[in-house]
């Protein structure tokens, strides 16, 4: 019992209201229905029959079912056994009921309380089965996204020795081919490099960039927005500049979240 008692000690609190709200309920629902017989008692006799054994044998059911936590991972197996291991004691508490609450005089009877068990379990399971749904864990949501990091100095540290000294330290916006050259797009201005488009592709592979296009490069850290219409988009870079989007270089912003 001390085991019960500091398991669900340990339960939120907000749980606990749900679940005293759903006994409630259920508890209002069988004292208007009457089941097992219990239509044939006076209204106020038997609300309060089932109001105290609902919440009672609820209470007793959802410690056990917090005291087999870590034995039991599986949720409803745990609400089974829970079940089948409330059902003694709260047949006990359903006779007592049945005796100090509706006046029967039989008294606490062997015959009676072995009768008990049966229909008691099958309240008890049900009961356990609606407060584990109730308590059903909610969908995990698990978000992404893309974090660019900033390139690592000597990613860029190459192909930067090519441009001058103006621009070296510049921040690399992108790369477009022109004929044999490559026009480098930068903060501090266009300079235009005899070099070709692949060789400076080869260069920058450990920068953060795109090709997204086949005779354009764009570094991660310069695009400011994207667009896709149908078989073509393009990059609004932070200078200003627009860069167009081909099929090809499309998957690679895809996965990166930018389309």
């Amino acid at each position: 019992m001390n085991r019960i008692s500091a398991a669900w000690a340990r339960r939120p609190r907000p749980g606990i209201v749900a679940d005293l709200g759903l006994l409630l309920v259920i508890a209002l629902f069988l004292g208007v229905t009457g089941p097992y017989g219990t239509a044939r008692e006076p209204v106020a006799a038997r609300h309060l029959f089932w109001l105290f054994t609902i919440v009672a044998g609820g209470l007793i059911g959802l410690g056990i079912a917090a005291a087999l936590r870590s034995r039991i991972r599986d949720r409803w197996v745990r609400a089974l056994v829970a079940a089948g291991a409330m059902t003694p004691p709260v047949a006990f508490l359903v006779l007592a009921a049945m005796v100090l609450v509706l006046r029967h005089d039989h008294g606490f009877s062997g015959m009676i309380y072995l009768d008990l068990l049966w229909q008691v379990f099958v309240i008890a399971l049900a009961m356990m089965s609606l407060l584990t749904l109730l308590r059903r864990p909610p969908r995990r949501i698990v978000e992404t996204r893309t974090v660019i990091a900033p390139p690592l100095p000597h990613a860029e540290a190459r192909f930067r020795r090519r441009l001058s000294a103006g621009r070296r330290t510049a921040a690399l916006l992108a790369l477009e081919a022109h004929d044999h050259y490559v026009r480098v797009h930068t903060d501090a201005g266009i300079e235009l490099i005899s070099l070709r488009f692949s060789d400076a592709l080869a260069e920058l592979s450990g920068a953060h960039g795109f090709r997204v296009h086949r005779s354009w490069w764009v570094s991660a850290e310069a695009i400011k927005a994207a667009r896709w219409r149908r078989a073509s988009g393009e990059l609004e870079l932070t200078d200003g500049s627009i860069v167009p989007i081909s099929r090809s270089g499309a998957p690679a912003l895809r996965s990166a979240g930018w389309l």
